[in-house]
């Protein structure tokens, strides 16, 4: 069997868009027909290198859709032929299987735990869970990663409680989830901080009670300002950028807690005065949330069904997978919010 798929062959080069021939099913994996695909900010890392240099070269790419499962290899417990799944990074229930490793004409390319800018994917077990039929397939790439992600900054992370006040800086993608979970824990005020005023309009209209243009004026006194002089209980970073954390550490309370999810790339470095960690401030990185998508996906959908939680227009364009590059190019631009890959 063979599919389309978008093939990461140097780092800082653009993907490569070609045909690869799946391997068998081996233990704990799945074939999936993934009919969604999220683009998210990780992949333009792996493409820039923000960790290092890519010891697996080529390799396929994505970790967050929707799909439906088409065949299940030996010992796969928690999914079956039929049943529509969301994709996630995150470990679920299930076996966690070896990587596959697709030809590609004479070459071979790697696969991961999970590959989503396929057609067609082999995906282990455990970054598999299983919704309702009737679930959206846009829902689903956004539970992957930007929902499940961004309450668990919010809830496990900074462990907002009502009436904090809450500051994120950055509002797309992750970002975006992070000022809605803010809102569903009760936290005020919610400060949106972003370069770009349509993120910040978008911010608004899913819980941000401020925002404000980081690119116009500077963030830290507009926060104050907002504050009545004091600091906020929480500031939440997903911008990963040296000047922006050594300026958003200091603007937390001193008994309050700053939570990074946006990555620092892997060559560079910021200062920071650790007097305040001893005294009860917090400085902590986020590790998507520390979401359980096998526990949380559910619960979230539970909430959308009753209609307690809503995500609608999170979703800001859409491209075809031979269009990859054009959105990862938008994304770098900042023009979007979330880019999905519509198969």
């Amino acid at each position: 069997m063979k599919t389309i798929a978008a093939i990461l062959v140097e780092q800082r080069q653009p993907l490569v868009v070609d045909e690869v021939e799946l391997p068998p099913l081996s233990y704990g994996q799945v074939l999936v027909d993934i009919k969604v695909s999220r683009i998210c900010g990780s992949q333009i890392g792996e493409i820039d290198g923000v960790k290092g240099t890519d010891k697996w070269l080529p390799h396929l790419l994505g970790h967050e859709g929707g799909g439906t499962v088409l065949e299940v290899g030996p010992e796969v417990r928690h999914v079956k032929p039929g049943d529509r799944v969301v994709l996630h990074w995150r470990p679920g229930r299930g076996i966690e299987s070896r990587t596959p490793v697709y030809r590609w004409g004479n070459r071979t390319a790697n696969g991961g735990c999970i590959t989503t800018f396929n057609r067609y994917g082999i995906v282990s077990e455990n970054r598999l869970t299983r919704v309702a039929p009737e679930t959206d397939f846009d829902l689903c790439a956004l539970l992957a990663d930007t929902l499940t992600t961004g309450f668990g900054v919010i809830h496990n992370d900074a462990q907002v409680k009502i009436g904090e006040s809450v500051v994120i800086i950055g509002c797309g993608g992750i970002g975006l989830g992070v000022v809605l979970g803010a809102k569903l824990a009760g936290a005020y005020p919610i400060i949106a901080v972003d370069l770009q005023e349509h993120k910040l309009a978008k911010a608004r209209e899913h819980g941000a009670t401020h925002t404000i243009n980081s690119g116009r004026q500077d963030f830290c006194a507009a926060v104050r300002e907002i504050l009545d002089g004091a600091s906020p209980d929480v500031v939440i970073d997903g911008t990963g950028s040296p000047a922006v954390l050594e300026k958003a550490f200091p603007l937390t309370s001193n008994t309050g807690r700053c939570v990074i999810f946006g990555v620092m790339a892997h060559d560079r470095r910021m200062s920071l005065n650790t007097l305040p960690l001893h005294f009860g401030k917090r400085f902590t990185g986020s590790h998507g949330g520390d979401s359980q998508p096998a526990s949380d996906i559910p619960r979230y959908l539970r909430m959308m069904n009753a209609g307690r939680l809503a995500a609608g227009g999170f979703i800001s364009h859409r491209y075809s997978l031979s269009q990859v590059n054009e959105g990862i190019a938008k994304m770098r631009a900042g023009e979007v919010i979330h880019a999905v890959i519509d198969f």
